[in-house]
Order: C-alpha cells, then sequence, then structure tokens
C-alpha cells in the first residue's frame, strides 16, 4: 500500500525549526542567516608570515577541511552521484529502528493569520474546494455561481499559468507555498492531495462547511441545499429521522450504497473486491436523528465513483458511461461498526468533521480519499457523528479516459484488512487530536501508509489548531455498549428499485461476471495468506509492480532484499540465510492462516492453487530438479561442511523433530538440497519453524540446506501438499521467457524481471489464467 516517501519536516512560519530533509519544490531556502561579526583593531603584531602561519594553523587546517566538504557536497550533487549523496547522509543521521512518534505540545501552537494574500480579511461559510489541472471547465464554471458557495481552487505543477475564473478564488503554488501552512512542505506539487492547503485556507477564512468537488461535476439544479444537509441546527435544519442500516449482522463491516440507489451490478472505487458479489438488499433498516451527519456523501450520475477494474471491464467500447440512480431513495445513514467508501469527488463536510479533510500524501493517487474515508468514518464514531450517503447530487461526465489501475493499487491489495483493523482499533486518548495522531501511528505500524503520513498528520493538526479550528468534544464509542436488539417496531422496510444496467452489453456480461467471480473466489482463498518475496532484480524498479500484482489477491506481500529500501517497504534479508528473518513475520502476521514464500525468479499461478490444501506443507520435494539428495565424503567440500553443521542441529532436536528427520533421510553420508523458491508454511506449523530456526542459532546453515531440513523434521514428506508437483522447472533460463510459460501449471520458473518494461511481459502472459491482470497494463 505504498509509494515513494517525500520526507519533509513541517515548517512554522514563526518558530524555527530544523530543516526538512527533503525541501518543497516551491519553497526557497532562505534558512541560512548570515551573522555578522564586530570586529575591533588589536595592537598590531609583527607580519613575519612563519610568525602568522604558526599561530594560524589550526584554522587554516579547519579551513581546508570546510572547504574540502562543501566541495565534495557539491561534486556529488552536480554530477547526480544521488546513491553516493544519500550514502553520506545516512552516515550522518543514525537510523532509527521504530517508528518514532511525533511529540507535539498542543499548547504552544503558535497562530497562522493570513496577512500577505488580497483575500485576508475575505469570510464566509460556506465553501466549495476543487484541485485544477486544466483551464477551467464547463463544470466549474457552472460550480462557481451556485449561489451562496466560494469556490475555491488550488493549482498544481500542471496547472496553465494564469489560470483565471471570475468569482473563484485561486491559489497558485506560490501563493500557496507563501501561506506558512506546515502541510505545504509535505504534499506533491503535482497533485489533487495539495487540496489539503486548500481546507486550511478556507477553514482560515470562516469556513462551516466544504463541499469537497471535483472539475467535472455539475450539481443537479445548481443548488446543494436540495440535496444535501447543509444546515445542521437552527432555523434552516431539518428535523428529521433518518432511515440507517441495520448492524444486526455483528460481522458486516462494510457495504455498497449504490444497491441502495437502484444499482445492483455497480461498486464505488474502494469497495473491497471481495464484497462486490454481495448485491442483496437489505433485509430491513431502522432509523437514526439527523443532526449529526458531519459527512455528507452524494451519489453522481453519469460517471459514478467507480474503480478501474468496474471501469475497464464494464464498458463496450468507447461509448461514455450514463449510470443513473434512483433520485426517490431516501438518504440512508452509516451505524457505527459498519463503512462505507467516502471520495473527494462528491461530499460536505460540517466543521465538526474538518479534521477528516486531509488527504494522505504516501498512498496512490487515487487511493488517497478513500483512505481518507475509512481513517475519518472510524475517527467520526468517537465524537458521536456518522456517515450519510444521499441520492445524485451531481452528475458526472464521463471523458473517456479512466484512470490506470496502477493509480489505485493501495486500494486493491489493503482496503479490506483496514476496513477491518479501524473497526477494532481503540484508543484510551481523552482528547480527538490525540486518537488522531494514534491511529495515523498505528497504520503506519500496520503498513497501511508511511512515516510520512504519521508527519504529515501532526502538520496537519497543528495547522488546524494555528488557523483556529477548535477540536470537537470525544464521546463514548457505542460499539463498546451492548447492542439492543432490534424489535419488529424498530424495524423499517426499504425495496430498492432495480435500475437498467446499460453500461452492460450482452455479449460482455457473462464474461466479465465469470472473470470478477474468479477474482473474488482468489481473493477470498488466500485473503490471510502473507506472501513474502525475496527479489534478487532492482527492487526500485520491481517492487511496487510485485506487490501491485500479488497484492490484489493475497492478505499483504512482505519484501525482502539484499539492500534495505525504506521508501518502498523492503526489508533488507540475506538470501543464503533469509530463513532466519522468516520468525520476525510470523510474529508480525500472528493471525495469518499462512505463509508463502517467492522468489522473484518464480512465477506464481495462484488459480492453480485453490485446491491446495493450506493446513499442509507445500514444497517442490516432487520435483526432481529442485530437490535432491547429496552425497558426501567427509567434511573438506562445501556439502560436507553444511551436513556437519545439519548434523549437529539434529543432534539436538527435540524427539518429534530428530525422528520425523531421520525415518526422511536414510543415510547419515547424504544432505538434502531444494532450491526453495517457493514452499508454503500453514499457521499450526510456525512455532515448529521457529523452533527449528533457533536451533540453528548462529550456525551459517545455507537457506538451500535449512527449508528442507525444516521441512522433513516438521512432517513426513507423504504428509505433503503435492500442488506443487506439476510446476515447470528448469535448472537454466531459455533465451526467451514465454517458451516455457503455462497459465495451467501452478508455477514456473526460472523468470527474469528486472525492468518494469519485463512485469509488462509478464502480466500479459499471465492474463491467459487472469484476464483482469491486462488492467494493470
Amino acid at each position: 500500500m505504498l509509494v515513494q516517501d517525500r520526507t519533509a519536516a513541517p515548517k512554522s512560519p514563526k518558530s524555527p525549526r530544523p530543516l526538512p530533509t527533503t525541501l518543497h519544490p516551491n519553497h526557497n531556502n532562505n534558512n541560512n542567516h548570515h551573522h555578522h561579526q564586530n570586529y575591533r583593531f588589536s595592537p598590531s603584531k609583527s607580519l613575519d608570515f612563519s610568525t602568522w602561519f604558526s599561530e594560524n594553523l589550526y584554522k587554516i587546517i579547519i579551513c581546508f577541511f570546510l572547504i574540502a566538504t562543501v566541495a565534495a557536497v557539491f561534486f556529488l550533487r552536480s554530477t547526480g552521484d544521488t546513491a553516493a549523496f544519500l550514502y553520506l547522509q545516512s552516515k550522518s543521521q543514525p537510523i532509527e529502528k521504530t517508528l518514532p512518534f511525533p511529540h507535539i505540545n498542543w499548547n504552544h501552537i503558535p497562530p497562522i493569520a493570513d496577512r500577505a494574500s488580497i483575500y485576508a480579511s475575505f469570510r464566509t461559510e460556506k465553501w466549495i474546494v476543487v484541485s485544477v489541472s486544466d483551464y477551467p471547465s464547463d463544470s466549474l464554471k457552472k460550480l462557481v455561481k451556485i449561489k451562496g458557495w466560494q469556490l475555491l481552487a488550488i493549482g498544481n505543477s500542471k496547472t496553465p499559468s494564469g489560470w483565471a475564473l471570475k468569482g473563484a478564488i485561486y491559489l497558485s503554488l506560490e501563493q500557496q507555498a507563501s501561506l506558512g501552512f506546515r502541510v505545504v512542505d509535505f504534499v506533491p506539487y503535482d497533485s489533487y492531495v495539495r487540496k489539503s492547503v486548500g481546507y486550511l485556507f478556507a477553514i482560515q477564512h470562516g469556513a462551516k462547511k466544504i463541499f469537497d468537488a471535483d472539475d467535472r461535476g455539475e450539481v443537479i439544479g445548481d443548488d446543494l441545499g436540495k440535496h444535501f444537509d447543509v444546515e445542521l441546527i437552527g432555523e434552516g435544519a431539518r428535523q428529521e429521522t433518518i432511515l440507517q442500516y441495520s448492524h444486526e449482522n455483528v460481522n458486516r463491516t462494510v457495504l455498497n450504497p449504490y444497491i441502495h440507489f437502484g444499482q445492483r451490478s455497480v461498486w464505488p472505487r474502494g469497495l473491497p473486491l471481495e464484497n462486490v458479489g454481495e448485491i442483496e438488499h437489505e433485509e430491513f433498516y431502522t432509523e437514526v436523528f439527523g443532526g449529526k451527519q458531519f459527512i455528507q456523501q452524494g451519489i453522481s450520475n453519469g460517471l459514478p465513483d467507480v474503480d478501474s477494474v468496474f471501469y475497464f471491464t464494464r464498458k463496450s467500447g468507447l461509448e461514455a458511461f450514463d449510470i443513473r440512480f434512483d433520485e426517490h431513495a431516501p438518504k440512508v445513514a452509516l451505524p457505527q461498526g459498519i463503512m462505507v467508501p467516502v471520495n473527494s469527488f462528491n461530499t460536505i463536510y460540517h466543521s465538526s468533521a474538518f479534521w477528516g479533510l486531509m488527504l494522505p500524501v504516501s498512498v496512490s493517487t487515487m487511493a488517497s480519499d478513500v483512505l481518507r474515508g475509512y481513517w475519518g468514518q472510524r475517527l467520526l464514531w468517537e465524537i458521536g457523528g456518522y456517515v450519510v450517503v444521499y441520492p445524485p447530487t451531481v452528475h458526472r461526465y464521463d471523458r473517456i479516459e479512466g484512470y490506470p489501475f496502477s493509480e489505485e493499487k493501495d486500494l486493491h491489495v489493503n482496503v479490506g484488512r483496514l476496513i477491518k483493523f479501524l473497526v477494532l482499533w481503540r484508543s484510551t486518548k481523552h482528547r480527538l487530536f490525540e486518537k488522531i495522531l494514534e491511529l495515523s501511528y498505528a497504520m503506519a505500524e500496520e503498513g497501511f501508509w508511511t512515516e510520512q503520513d504519521v508527519k504529515f498528520t501532526a502538520a496537519w493538526l497543528q495547522d488546524l489548531i494555528a488557523v483556529g479550528y477548535q477540536q470537537p468534544r470525544l464521546m463514548s464509542l457505542e460499539l463498546d455498549r451492548p447492542r439492543a436488539s432490534i424489535g419488529h417496531g424498530d424495524r423499517r422496510e426499504f425495496i430498492p428499485r432495480k435500475l437498467p444496467s446499460v453500461h452492460l452489453g450482452v455479449e460482455e456480461t457473462g464474461t466479465v461476471s465469470y472473470e470478477i467471480g474468479n477474482l473474488i473466489r482468489w481473493r477470498k482463498n488466500f485473503a490471510n495468506i502473507v506472501l513474502i518475496m525475496f527479489c534478487a532484480g532492482p527492487v526500485e524498479r520491481t517492487a511496487l509492480e510485485w506487490r501491485l500484482l500479488y497484492g490484489r489477491i493475497f492478505k499483504t506481500v512482505v519484501i525482502f532484499s539484499q539492500q534495505k529500501n525504506e521508501d518502498l517497504v523492503v526489508e533488507e534479508g540475506n538470501l543464503d540465510q533469509l530463513y532466519k528473518h522468516l520468525p520476525k513475520i510470523f510474529h508480525r502476521f500472528s493471525s495469518a492462516e499462512g505463509f508463502l514464500f517467492l522468489k522473484d525468479d518464480t512465477v506464481l499461478n495462484y488459480w492453480n492453487l485453490l485446491q491446495a490444501d493450506k493446513t499442509k506443507l507445500w514444497i517442490t520435494d516432487k520435483v526432481s530438479q529442485s530437490w535432491s539428495t547429496v552425497s558426501f565424503n567427509g567434511n573438506s567440500d562445501w556439502y560436507g561442511k553444511q551436513a556437519e553443521m545439519v548434523k549437529n542441529v539434529v543432534g539436538s532436536m527435540p524427539v518429534h523433530f530428530q525422528v520425523n528427520y531421520k525415518d526422511a533421510m536414510k543415510s547419515d553420508q547424504s544432505v538434502t538440497i531444494c532450491s526453495s523458491e517457493i514452499f508454503y508454511i500453514p499457521h499450526h506449523y510456525v512455532a515448529d519453524f521457529v523452533d527449528l530456526v533457533s536451533l540453528v542459532g548462529d550456525l551459517e546453515i545455507h537457506h538451500k540446506i535449512a527449508i528442507p531440513m525444516f521441512f522433513v523434521s516438521m512432517d513426513s514428506p507423504q504428509n505433503f501438499d503435492s500442488v506443487l508437483s506439476t510446476m515447470v522447472y528448469k535448472q537454466k533460463p531459455p533465451s526467451i521467457n514465454s517458451t516455457i510459460y503455462s497459465a495451467q501449471a501452478p508455477a514456473v520458473h526460472p523468470w527474469n524481471v528486472s525492468s518494469e518494461q519485463d512485469f509488462i511481459k509478464l502480466v500479459r502472459i499471465m492474463a491467459e489464467g487472469d484476464p483482469l491482470l491486462m488492467e494493470l497494463v
């Protein structure tokens, strides 16, 4: 769930702070203050050169050293040897082994006032915030005319110079940088997530409601108040009860709201793919009193907010989507414990939820607002608030330019696990902002985003306080109270309409349903299996691709390589003894059903593993070219030395391990060697594996020797699952990869992927078994 880190420390406009490790492109490095010393004339001394040299020798040495250091740094920067420069930096800074928790003095945050811009004295309560990358669209020209709302357009590096629209406030990159917000140091300069700067600007200038929108949506009827609950208190507020989804099924944590509004076969971006097949309407609803729907999600006609899997598999030709939802269906609320995808295209945030507007910066583009939505919903429960979904509020036009799957990679990899994590998460903190920071930290620890977003959260919360935002008070969590039974009198019925799905071509309906169904089956089968990969190839070119490919299927993907890469969340591990690193992964994912190890020179055809027994060990013991027994004489050669260490370990094994091992190994003068490119360890064997690793201790038994020794010690080979016995295995790679590939095999070895082009070729050939893979390229 991760993209490259853009680490930067927050910077206050008034109080000095340490320089960020990475300066934002639009910030000038003006923090070097020139100190001027006052020199007094001293009595004249002899101008003898030798005397002067001896008295000033240490100064000369220091100056020479400083000049040499500056020259070296300048040379590294100017020649582009980034690796060398980063190496120098890393040597000067200790590497932290644990994620540091930000410490904030909440009572000493200086205010940030707008004193420089021409809007310094402007105040209004209702704002529309959009990101603009092109000249004003027709939709935007209509949006700016909505009565009573101020349009705020946030520019980025793609925005044309001279961008202007009468009636709108436009903030260019330069203007954003001058506002003094800490978050400016974190947001990428080429992305819509710069809207975070805009939210702060709106709050600073009196915002009480913010409509989060995009530049291709037109408000139906040009009246936001007609569709949303713009007023929650006072004369304009609707005093009413709202239909609410039932919480009777305690195992349900997420749902598809499009079903309620008449489209069962459409699903929103951010809905876990394993939930796509849940298309039945509600048996009954309950009700909740209105007034705390602090986040209000609208439905979009035309092109609703759908993911790329839907967009590219449900479209016939180049015809634009024009999907319609039931405008007469009642709005519906979400009870605590159940979540729904929330986007940044068509959503109103009330002031009590302004803290939830923060768009994460360390995840892929189209995942940012969805992760924000789930994160925000969980925290909304802490103040007694809830999300309400509304019937069609805008019409968005399909420009026939769907975004690529790669921009959503963090959605399909971990969103299901994230929802479960959030529902179970608890905090004992006594103020909302402390809970927010604690949750952001916990999400980084779990790998849902990176440390960058922990720092970003700290900057965001400080900026909120600095612009005058008052954090809401906490309320007791309903989730922790006993759930009242839902009586017959409390039930409310609503039968959704079944509107025509005009987007489905007759000729492709069956195929698409079959492909989506397969993906859901695979995901459900492996959803609690952790994939551990070792990448011998260049991780900077392949790590994200491997996560994109296999993260769709497995619980999570852990990647090891010879060198650590914090930006790509790649852990360091020596392949020769990689088994010694596995216990910490087992501990990290202690609830996983099992662990599948895979080297990057082996292709995994996961669709052929459904019949495998996930309670048994899998390894290539029946693949003759992978698993073999080598005889030796003495310990003079490598095999002899390895065998001697194996003998020492076996001698210290508990009886059950030792009996299993000796039953499998008929001779003391031989040792089993397995290439160990792929193997599987179920949960109930994890403790045995950890015990065996501890018996090895500091002995340098090779991975290819240790793994088969462990496997035959844990269980008899006749009990291993034979799923890998039919894999394609060659000892030497062919001249062309594709000549050995078979979609019918469980795995294929060897296979070379060392670049994005190699990955694209692999995906295209694997699409024979998983056609939806073509959406990745």
